[in-house]
């Protein structure tokens, strides 16, 4: 048996798996990599070997105490593996390879209830545990991506030195960051992909509202998309848009995008990140719509039937193009945010309400490079954040002048949207969110005056503190 000299081992040699294992070898580490199918061990040592970048030693192995054996101790390994049960597999797998002080970190999207569960069984047998979420998909793996670490600080401090080695940069920081205790990592990672999604449908409603509105070609939202990725606005998600109106299928010459079907998928993050804001409570009603949209998407034969049984045809938009798409430039600026807002809010209360103690600044940090939901907006809030006691950046004055600039441009494009039949779940949840916000009275003190009418719920007095029941209805009279 050759001696033990592996910094780190990758179980699970996927895409991602074999990406990441190659990228610290780029970094003049030593990574060994296990999976059970030997195609894919043999497909990373060829990757390595043909790799002009790589500087330290890469190996494949089909045999799990194979690599525990190779693995310098403390021994650190990452688990890339489908959520679930796989994971619990894998960790019982390893109980009897591993010693005392070994560190396991889950790599993948787990929830992270199950994270909480795994650090607080491992514990108890003398393992160290971490949820880790990675952000950047395969480019990201091979090149750099986020990682949003949580769990144990001990073992964090022990691949510290990798992950910041291999992370994305930003003005030479990189992308990673110790995120707080217990299931931190993955909690981030969960409302990091709630973002992701709302900001993906608030894309998509500006591509309708152009493309079906006011008529333009694929070859046109290129040019659109190309250019809002640029300057305030640039991001990857707008970046990648532009990419896409541009390639053609090679199957039909026709546009790629164009032969999609419009039913969009779903791994559960989003879900996840709508159930918790529901049971914080926190609002997050952009994020919300986005969920419910694509569940919606999925009602393909139901849409066909309404559409039959209905006919509202979408309407032309008649504007002067120019100005329409500067107006649905500013309204996307503000949904975005909006949806950053929703999200950082809840990491603060999660933060609190769920003792994992989450460094917001650094969250926004660790976000500005690497990860699918990068964007210039970040710098912003990293500044934002150096107010410790901010609750929402909603609340930071620079950015209260940035909506107030931009707030018309959304109020306009989604009446104009309302007026010829598109739908825009996520503009409007993020214009409704805002305008509740910032109000100082709701009128929710009728909605407490009806709980407390029909099921004597109570309520609380503007005048005066303490609680309150009133009989609402004089009860009827017998006459004697």
């Amino acid at each position: 048996m050759e001696p033990a000299k592996f910094d780190f081992g990758m179980i699970g040699l996927g895409v991602m798996g074999s990406n990441l294992l190659l990228n610290m070898a780029d970094h003049g580490f030593s990574a060994i990599g296990y999976d059970t199918n030997p195609d894919k061990t043999k497909a990373l040592e060829t990757s390595a070997a043909n790799d002009t970048t790589i500087k330290g030693e890469v190996k494949g192995v089909n045999s799990l105490s194979e690599m525990i054996s190779l693995l310098k101790t403390p021994r650190k390994l990452m688990m890339l593996v489908p959520a679930g049960k796989p994971v619990d597999s894998v960790i019982g797998d390893l109980k009897p390879l591993l010693q005392k002080g070994d560190i396991i970190i889950d790599g993948g999207n787990s929830h992270y209830t199950d994270t909480l569960r795994r650090i607080n069984e491992l514990r108890n047998v003398g393992f160290h545990f971490m949820g880790i979420g990675i952000s950047g998909g395969e480019e990201g793996a091979r090149k750099g991506p986020s990682f949003m670490p949580g769990g144990d600080e001990e073992a964090y401090k022990e691949v510290e030195a990798i992950l910041k080695a291999v992370s994305a940069k930003v003005n030479g920081e990189p992308c990673v960051g110790y995120l707080g205790h217990d299931a931190a990592g993955h909690y981030v990672k969960m409302v990091h992909n709630g973002i992701e999604y709302a900001i993906m449908q608030l894309i998509s409603e500006c591509y309708d509202l152009m493309h079906n509105g006011l008529g333009l070609s694929n070859k046109e939202l290129h040019e659109v998309f190309k250019d809002w990725d640029g300057g305030d606005m640039k991001s990857f998600l707008l970046e990648i848009t532009a990419i896409i109106f541009d390639k053609k299928d090679d199957k039909t010459n026709n546009y790629l995008v164009d032969m999609i079907l419009d039913k969009a998928g779903a791994k559960g993050t989003g879900q996840w990140t709508s159930e918790e804001g529901l049971d914080l409570p926190m609002p997050i009603p952009t994020i919300d719509s986005a969920v419910m949209m694509r569940n919606l998407s999925g009602l393909i034969n139901e849409r066909k039937e309404a559409d039959s049984l209905y006919k509202m045809p979408l309407k032309k938009i008649e504007a002067d193009k120019k100005e329409f798409i500067a107006a649905l430039r500013d309204a996307l600026y503000v949904a975005t945010l909006m949806s950053y807002a929703q999200g950082l809010a809840m990491l603060t209360t999660a933060s609190s309400e769920l003792k994992m103690d989450i460094p917001l600044p650094e969250v926004v940090s660790v976000w500005r490079g690497g990860c699918i939901i990068r964007s210039a907006m970040l710098d912003i809030f990293k500044k934002a954040y150096q107010n410790k006691d901010l609750k929402n950046i909603l609340l930071d004055k620079n950015i209260a002048q940035l909506v107030q600039q931009k707030e018309s441009a959304i109020q306009k494009i989604i009446s104009i949207a309302a007026l010829h039949n598109y739908p825009v779940a996520g503009l409007s949840a993020s214009l409704n969110y805002f305008n509740a916000y910032r109000r100082k009275l709701l009128p929710t003190n009728l909605v407490q005056a009806q709980r407390d009418f029909f099921g004597a719920h109570t309520y609380q007095r503007i005048d005066t503190d303490g609680i309150f029941h009133t009989e609402w209805e004089e009860k009827a009279t017998t006459n004697q």
